[in-house]
């Protein structure tokens, strides 16, 4: 920057007036100051920018003001102060109030100690010569003359402790009495008479707001805390479907009561900040407050919606590292954390949001109207349009939809075959290791059963001297499905929380399973089982077939098949079954008849097995070392058969130790026959040559499809296919399920015993465990918990600030706030604690210089005093002698009974209990 010409500059020399000389001389000296040459850009940029102002030029009496600069300097070249006049809008000037002041004597500005006091006349002599005024300085009209030379001759004002730059109000102490004097004479010239008391009462508008906001923010953070601790789930009370609160609705809720908390939050504890700083400024003992301690609480808020502003805490670093590590300091950070993170925490925790619940022990209920695998209740309920044909239109529509069912599961079980077989994937021969047995019921629930009673096939074969085949697989209990939806659950469904929902049943109840049992046989020993072979043969003339024990019908095989043994609970005799004739190869043929029948048979023959015939058994029996799992979801459900775990505490042999394994169920046979027929599985009578029996065929074991002679060993699984015993399982897997539909779900029947089918519908209870996924509050991560400190620290906050806002007999005047603080500033005096901050702003230590509030009881003038100069004994000065020190009785009883005058000796009295925050600060 350029230096100014010399023609900026006064002639000091020319200057008759040793003071003003002095003056000028101090404020027009060549020592290059960065401030100054910087403020006098600034002031030129402006005086080239406004122009003539003639509103700004006085050119009445002894001054001269500068029409740029708007300058007036009175009293110059030894003439007394003249009157100032002040002009009207209609340009007429007239007199101001002259200005008294008071100095020693012989000093050029003032009159003599002989000089009256009387107002003094225009002066009739000519003006001085225009003065040229330095570029930067700025004396208004209102500017006092310069303070009287000090012992070394320099022309300072005298510093005192306070802390602005308004009316000096220096300490009387150190000073002379003309000091003390011209202090008094300018109390009185700018008396600044607070218009209001220093403390609010409790009825007052801005207390009762604090108060509720507090109130407010106390009960709904508790109410937040306790939803986070507890961790409720609100089940059908958020729900879109149904009555309840919608989900959008909950969040948004949940969303408004977080940030009216955060933001009430953080305007009560400013507020409590602002009474605790401002309060402490009067006790005694205390060390004040401090710069940074207001530059803490200024950052923490901006604007009047309180926004929160951490990161300004970055910015202005100077000061916070001075108030940070103190214990107020570490608590405005800590609030400011606690209200940044409030609203993240209330999310995390307390906004409802789809959650699985713990898993909880119930009695579940489901209706019962049929025995178990009852035909006549599964045709009646079959779904078909013709209604003219009740005797053979439900069996018709059973056996239409046993076929494209169960074809449907085979294919879905072959496909695991196939897949197993291209990827190289060795189940082995272990029934547990092999594929499950997979199924659909109502389109949209898959279902998976379990491989049970494992019996190794190799120990069979041996014992009994032939290749064995025996499998037993078990499916779930349809019952739990109904029951999941039943109303007196109350169970939510998916379709209830918009899709999204989801619940897991583990229900204790016994799981229907089929054996099958194979057993490979040559024609010789098929003999008595051929009704082409009986002397005698008749196909209209039952009475001409033989019954056990005749030799006619003796097989080989009683020993395997149970064949003139008792069973059931009627102790009949298991007849042996009866087949037409024997099929060709890759043909199967069915028994599915006959009087007190528990099973149906099958009889197959495979092309190139030995030996190459094979007769399976089927029947069914409830099992009861299982259990039963059902999982929905948006997406579908999931029926699984959860069998032979001695570890699952609802298995329901556990429940029901009384249950037998292996009970057969008779009227199983009767769906067993709707069934067999429906898959062409008696088509070889008229050697019909179906696919289905093709197949089953090529699964018989010492068989191999694809090369003429067998390859694999008769007496074991084939680790690359089914077993025909697998195969029909499978295939009897859905009639199976179907079977439990409406029936109980223990292993008898309690109700009467000669009827199979209920007029009303029976509700029975049954041990399970569920686990729901409904909206919740309450984290859905481990490391979520962390937040729950947030909440905690702002309950405990807003407490604390409850507390005492309402022990508080009211508020005092915030003079953290900017207002409150300017102006407070502006009428205290200077101080040397800040000299050279009014450039730059304060820094270093100035930043932990303690200030106290100072009251002048006389005219009610409350400033800043720094903490050297708020002595105990300065107090007692400033209270009691200036008060009353040339007052008359008058003021004197006026100012103790002045209501701001006593609340401040109220405040003031009281002595801190220490250092700490809780002792200094709020006590």
């Amino acid at each position: 920057m350029s230096s100014r010409s010399s023609s900026d500059h006064i002639d000091t020399r020319s200057s008759n007036d040793p003071a003003l000389a002095t003056f000028l001389h101090d404020r027009t000296s060549t020592d290059y100051s960065p401030l100054r040459d910087r403020y006098d850009d600034y002031d030129f940029r402006s005086d080239s920018n406004n122009g003539e102002d003639d509103d700004c030029a006085d050119q009445a009496g002894d001054g001269r003001r500068s029409p740029k600069l708007g300058l007036a300097i009175s009293g110059v070249h030894g003439h007394p102060p003249a009157q100032h006049h002040r002009r009207t809008s209609s340009g007429i000037s007239l007199p101001r109030k002259p200005v008294e002041s008071q100095s020693s004597p012989g000093s050029p500005w003032t009159p003599n100690a002989n000089t009256t006091s009387e107002p003094l006349l225009p002066s009739t002599s000519p003006p001085p010569p225009p003065v040229a005024v330095p570029r930067g300085l700025r004396i208004g009209p209102r500017q006092r003359p310069p303070w009287p030379p000090d012992k070394g001759g320099s022309q300072k004002p005298p510093l005192g402790r306070g802390g602005g730059g308004g009316a000096p109000f220096p300490s009387s102490r150190g000073q002379s009495p003309d000091d003390s004097l011209m202090r008094k004479k300018l109390l009185g010239d700018l008396p600044c008479k607070s218009r209001q008391n220093i403390e609010k009462p409790r009825l007052n508008w801005i207390t009762i707001t604090i108060t509720i906001l507090a109130v407010y923010s106390t009960i709904f953070s508790g109410i937040f805390l306790v939803i986070a601790v507890t961790r409720p789930r609100y089940g059908r009370k958020i729900q879109t479907r149904g009555g309840g609160m919608s989900p959008s609705t909950a969040t948004l809720l949940s969303a408004f009561f977080a940030k009216t908390i955060e933001l009430s939050f953080i305007t009560v504890f400013v507020a409590f900040l602002g009474q605790v700083l401002s309060r402490s400024a009067f006790y005694k003992g205390s060390k004040g407050i401090t710069i940074a301690e207001m530059s803490m609480r200024s950052l923490l808020t901006k604007g009047l919606g309180q926004i929160l502003q951490p990161g300004s805490m970055l910015v202005n670093w100077e000061s916070v590292k001075y108030a940070a590590l103190t214990f107020l300091g570490i608590i405005s950070l800590t609030a400011a954390l606690i209200a940044t993170l409030y609203t993240t925490a209330s999310e995390v925790l307390v906004a409802p949001k789809l959650r699985l619940g713990p898993t909880e022990q119930r009695l579940l209920h489901a209706r019962v109207s049929t025995k178990y695998a009852y035909t006549y209740y599964a045709a009646n309920h079959c779904q078909t349009p013709i209604k003219t044909d009740p005797d053979i239109s439900g069996r018709t529509c059973l056996q239409i939809d046993y076929a494209g069912q169960s074809f449907h599961n085979y294919a879905q079980y072959l496909a695991a075959w196939s897949n197993n077989t291209n990827t190289g994937t060795n189940p082995g021969s272990d029934p547990r290791t092999r594929p499950n047995a997979v199924g659909t019921l109502y389109s949209n629930t898959t279902v998976h059963g379990s491989w049970v009673e494992i019996k190794n096939t190799t120990e069979v074969s041996e014992k009994f001297k032939r290749t064995i085949n025996n499998i037993t697989m078990a499916m779930p209990h349809a019952g739990v499905f109904a029951a999941a939806r039943e109303p007196t659950n109350n169970i939510l469904q998916p379709e209830d929380l918009g899709g999204l929902g989801e619940y897991i049943i583990s229900a204790s109840v016994p799981s229907p399973s089929v054996n099958v049992l194979c057993a490979s046989m040559n024609e010789s020993e098929l003999y008595p089982f051929i009704q082409e072979n009986w002397p005698k043969n008749t196909t209209d003339n039952s009475s001409m077939i033989p019954h056990y024990p005749s030799s006619l019908n003796k097989t080989v095989v009683d020993d395997v098949f149970g064949f003139g043994k008792p069973y059931g609970s009627m102790n009949v005799t298991r007849p042996p079954p009866i087949f037409p004739k024997l099929p060709i190869d890759f043909n199967t043929v069915l028994n599915a008849t006959g009087w007190f029948a528990d099973s149906i048979y099958l009889l197959g023959k495979s092309n190139n097995a030995n030996p190459p015939y094979v007769m399976c058994s089927l029947r069914s029996a409830l099992y009861p070392k299982c259990s039963t799992r059902y999982n929905a979801s948006s997406s579908g459900g999931m029926l699984i058969s959860h069998c032979d775990d001695d570890k699952d505490p609802l298995q329901y042999a556990k429940h029901h130790p009384e249950a037998p394994i292996g009970w057969v169920e008779p009227d199983w046979a009767n769906i067993a026959s709707e069934w067999a027929r429906s898959l062409s599985l008696n088509s070889g009578v008229s050697d019909g040559n179906s696919s289905n029996a093709r197949l089953l065929t090529q699964f018989i074991l010492g068989a191999d499809p694809v090369s003429p002679k067998p390859v694999y060993p008769a007496n074991q699984l084939q680790q690359s296919l089914p077993s025909i015993a697998e195969a029909l399982a499978v295939l009897a897997g859905y009639p199976l399920l179907l079977s439990t539909r409406d029936s109980p779900l223990i292993h008898f029947w309690q109700y009467v015993p000669t009827t199979a089918e209920l007029t009303e519908p029976q509700y029975e209870a049954f041990n399970a465990s569920i686990r729901v996924q409904q909206y919740a509050s309450g984290s859905t991560q481990p490391w979520q918990n962390i937040f729950h400190v947030v909440l905690v620290l702002v309950f405990g906050t807003n407490l604390l600030c409850l507390v005492f806002l309402l022990t508080w007999p009211g508020q005092v005047t915030d003079y953290t706030e900017p207002q409150n603080l300017f102006a407070l500033a502006m009428n205290s005096p200077p101080s040397r604690k800040l000299e050279g901050s009014c450039g730059g702003g304060p820094e270093h230590r100035q930043l932990t210089v303690g200030w106290r509030i100072m009251l002048h009881n006389e005219h009610e003038h409350v400033y800043l005093m720094d903490e050297e100069g708020a002595t105990e004994e300065d107090q007692k000065e400033h209270i009691e002698m200036e008060a009353f020190e040339g007052g008359t009785e008058t003021q004197k009883s006026e100012g103790s009974n002045s209501p701001i005058v006593a609340r401040y000796m109220d405040l003031s009295s009281k002595r801190s209990s220490g250092t700490g925050f809780l002792g200094a600060r709020i006590f």
